[in-house]
């Protein structure tokens, strides 16, 4: 038998949405949780393993530590805004229940092993990028010296193991779906523009794209881009329809799910039949053909990342798509009834008060059903850190949140302060959401799907984050005065 393995999605600040779940963990403007995916393949691997999903599941620190008390080994997925709590967290593991093994993963202890292994002395190990064997290998007895992909202390000294390849073969992962219905309650998982309840799972690995600022293709999936065969695929949701039969959608986590036409259509051919509704990730280079066959397949929602509209910024980012392209895709899926979600970024290089006023400019003619509007964070181990880092950009002592895990605007251009930028995120919001049209398809939608009260807890909820940041602009205005580079916070 294998060590008895608990994988962790920790307990953090109050409804915060991280580590094995999240490509930007914070705690959102709206309560919502994605689903830990990661977590799900080396626990499908392990006999008598469990994933722990702390957040959604509302399990607090105390509870994960009396749980711990039963497990041999313990596999927990950090980030850098949870990390100093999951470090305290796992000393008190230890604490409890000192013969247990310890293991990190995720973007931080890859960035930056050394720091890791020598902060937190209870790390038997840290994996670097995909972690899946490593960790199952380790559970199985494999020694620590002979496990590709880690990092360890020995000796007093820090070990870096040769990198791991990456997984090629995906088909013989396991289902994340069945440790699910093994482990999870799906009812817990909510994201506002996704009906309830909803599953995500993964279809591919990686992203070609180059995007400097996003995080999980730099540190943890890699570029290069691996598919799971459409026949797998199709027979795992066939599989989650009859065992998840309230579950109202399905949602493709990809970094890209459609980057390659051919695969997307093939894919499309075998999901036709199954009658599901889903939705997924998608880029603005998607084109017209494409998104009919996904349509025709059941497709309901896209999350696309505008992030910018002003075309320079887009070319600083190196995003590989330009704002004519972005508004041809939203008239195909508007023409097609394809339901757009818009994720758009402030603070992103090159970034002034003009080119902030074209992006919520842009985003109003676009007119997709919803927005999310994040303010730039330079996570470790991006381009975009290193381009923040090297001119001096990085304020606020580099604090990436605040002490409710909401964002910390933590980059200043020159004539754009942290303040305007936060200020830009909710003006951003007032201006998109309280147009007539946009507000009357918001309360339609949510009549048609019978979720007014979700709607109203929603509402709620944002209008209470969104006071608060009022009053975080007002206080950082004052406290300038006598400190430049006041902290300022704001919700991702």
């Amino acid at each position: 038998m294998p060590l008895k393995t608990l994988f962790l999605n920790p307990p953090s600040f109050e409804n915060f949405d991280g580590g094995a779940s999240s490509r930007w963990p914070a705690t959102r403007e709206i309560e919502s949780y994605w689903y830990p995916v990661w977590l799900t393949y080396p626990a499908g691997m392990l006999e008598g393993s469990r994933l722990l999903d702390a957040p959604p599941h509302h399990v607090s620190a105390e509870d994960t530590i009396k749980i711990c008390k039963d497990y041999e080994f313990l596999v927990l997925f950090t980030s850098t805004v949870g990390w100093e709590g999951d470090q305290r967290l796992a000393e008190a593991i230890k604490a409890a229940n000192p013969s247990i093994r310890i293991a990190f993963v995720g973007p931080p202890v890859t960035t930056s092993p050394d720091k890791a292994l020598n902060e937190c002395s209870v790390l038997d190990f840290i994996c670097r990028r995909e972690f899946d064997y490593s960790v199952v290998e380790y559970a199985n007895g494999k020694p620590l010296n002979e496990i590709l992909g880690i990092s360890y202390k020995q000796d007093g000294k820090v070990v870096h193991n040769p990198d791991r390849p990456q997984v090629e073969n995906l088909d013989a992962m396991p289902w994340a779906t069945k440790i699910y219905k093994r482990d999870v309650d799906v009812t817990k998982y909510n994201v506002p523009f996704l009906l309830h309840p909803y599953i995500a799972l993964y279809s591919t690995r990686g992203c070609p794209a180059q995007c400097t600022f996003c995080l999980w293709p730099q540190t943890l999936s890699g570029h290069a881009w691996r598919k799971r065969s459409a026949d797998d695929v199709a027979a795992e949701l066939k599989w989650a329809k009859e065992n998840f039969p309230h579950v109202k959608e399905f949602f493709f986590d990809d970094d890209t799910f459609n980057i390659q036409k051919a695969r997307t259509i093939e894919l499309c051919e075998k999901l036709k039949p199954l009658n599901l509704t889903w939705s997924c990730t998608s880029r603005v280079t998607t084109d017209r053909e494409t998104l009919k066959a996904m349509k025709d397949a059941g497709c309901r929602l896209l999350i696309v990342g505008f992030e910018s509209g002003d075309p320079q910024i887009l070319k600083n980012i190196k995003k590989g798509a330009t704002v004519e392209r972005a508004r041809a895709f939203a008239r195909d899926c508007h023409d097609l009834g394809l339901v757009i979600h818009g994720d758009f970024i402030l603070g992103l290089p090159g970034e002034t008060k003009e080119s902030i006023q074209n992006t919520i400019k842009f985003a109003k003619s676009l007119d997709v059903e919803t927005i999310q509007v994040s303010i730039a964070h330079a996570y470790p181990g991006t381009e975009f850190y290193e381009y923040a880092r090297a001119n001096g950009f990085i304020v606020n002592k580099a604090a990436m949140s605040d002490e409710g895990g909401h964002q910390m605007a933590h980059i200043e251009y020159p004539g754009l302060p942290t303040d305007y930028v936060l200020e830009m995120v909710h003006r951003f919001y007032d201006e998109y959401y309280f147009r007539p049209k946009a507000a009357a398809r918001v309360i339609w939608k949510a009549i048609v799907n019978r979720d007014l009260p979700r709607l109203y807890v929603e509402a709620k909820s944002f209008l209470k984050l969104r006071a608060q940041r009022n009053k975080m602009v007002k206080e950082a205005r004052n406290r300038q005065q006598t400190e430049p580079s006041a902290p300022v916070g704001a919700g991702a």
